[in-house]
């Protein structure tokens, strides 16, 4: 058995035996080579005042008390305005439980812990087998640039303030498609749908934006499945992506207002008809439009 120097044995015996679940602190005078261990801080619980859906596919916005310098939901930093305003939001299979965390300027640490209501999801089971094989390598030789084009506009950062805004409907008309539904083939899970679906049963038909925003991405050619695709940035990681468009009627950089008219609803891309699919997403978050807008009238 290995010997312990004498000057770290009595301090770690007592830490080992007498099972206190205290930091040990070796003085730097009684072993040189060895820097002093600041025991960890200690954590507090905070209320920190919020509004929004708790809920699978939902999200929440609040303005961090003064004092706050960072806040993070379940690990992932939370951008904060310069007069506190936050954005933040939970995943289509977000958990039961989230965890916000602040640290103050003196380095203080608060968590606040957010129950996250479960979704009754559209399951739809078929018995039929799912189909075998992925995509073929000619196409994903197209569509590789096409993901590369998306990920890099959402990584993008402007000045957009929509996150602040009540969301409204881009496009009027029958629900045809709705967030979170999924296809289970014999027990196999399938791609669950990532937005929902408004068809307006012709093309041609104008939408809107639903809050204020940046265009990140605006198609010059129709994409393989989302067919002329337009992305808007509504600030704080949070975008919208509207697909299969007949036609985009501005183009990346521009600056758009809640209401303004930025494209036509068409059926480009994998579409079997004219519809307008509009998805959310907060960082790698996929949300529900209809928890932005509430029911359509």
């Amino acid at each position: 058995m290995r010997l312990l120097p004498k000057a770290l044995t009595p301090v770690l015996v007592l830490a080992i035996g007498t099972a206190l679940a205290v930091p040990v602190i070796i003085r730097a005078a009684q072993n040189p080579g060895i820097a002093p261990v600041a025991p960890a801080a200690p954590v507090k619980p905070v209320a920190i005042p919020f509004t929004g859906e708790l809920t699978q596919g939902g999200w929440i916005r609040g303005t961090l008390p003064k004092g706050m310098r960072s806040l993070s939901l379940d690990g992932v930093p939370i951008k904060v305005a310069t007069d506190g305003g936050w954005f933040a939001a939970f995943d289509r299979d977000a958990g039961p439980q989230a965890l916000l965390r602040t640290v103050t300027a003196n380095g203080s640490i608060g968590e606040q812990r957010i129950a996250v209501a479960p979704r009754a999801w559209q399951i739809e089971n078929v018995n039929i087998a799912r189909s075998p094989g992925g995509p073929s390598e000619a196409f994903m030789a197209l569509r590789r640039p096409e993901l590369a084009r998306i990920n890099a506009a959402r990584t993008l950062v402007t000045d957009a303030q929509g996150w602040r805004q009540h969301f409204i409907w881009p496009a009027r008309g029958r629900i045809s498609g709705r967030f979170g539904s999924q296809r289970v083939y014999r027990g196999e899970p399938g791609a669950y749908h990532s937005g929902l679906d408004v068809s307006s049963g012709t093309s041609g038909t104008p939408f809107v934006a639903p809050a204020d925003g940046v265009v990140i991405l605006a198609a010059q050619k129709p994409f393989t499945l989302e067919g002329n695709l337009l992305m808007l940035d509504h600030g704080m990681g949070l975008n919208s992506a509207f697909l299969h468009c007949s036609q985009i009627l501005v183009k990346e950089g521009d600056h758009v207002r809640q209401g303004q008219v930025i494209g036509r609803i068409g059926m480009t891309g994998r579409a079997t008809g004219p519809h307008l699919h509009w998805s959310i997403k907060w960082n790698e978050a996929r949300l529900d439009p209809l928890l932005f807008t509430g029911p359509m009238n």
